[in-house]
């Protein structure tokens, strides 16, 4: 089952956050669900939150990513420039 939004949700203060401080909650949210010791509800909400999370940051990598450039040597061993990063390595 993959959800990218829960309707009716609003999770409005997931976009200001940090991809570090986005990871860690998200990393809380499945400690707490892999341990089962949340109720039914609960898991399913805090659940939804967490693929909200998953997709801030997984957008925040992709923005990242789209700026990271590789440099350029040059045949005699100097830099001569910088090219897109090819993702696929």
């Amino acid at each position: 089952m993959t959800t990218t939004k829960a309707p009716g949700k609003n999770f409005a203060d997931i976009k200001d956050m940090t991809f570090e401080r986005a990871l860690k909650e998200l990393e809380s949210i499945v400690g707490r669900l892999e341990r089962g010791d949340v109720e039914l509800e609960e898991s399913i909400a805090i659940y939804e939150r967490g693929e909200a999370l998953r997709a801030h940051c997984d957008a925040l990598l992709r923005q990242a990513e789209a700026k990271v450039e590789k440099l350029t040597i040059g045949a005699d061993g100097r830099p001569k420039g910088t090219e897109p990063l090819d993702p696929g390595y």
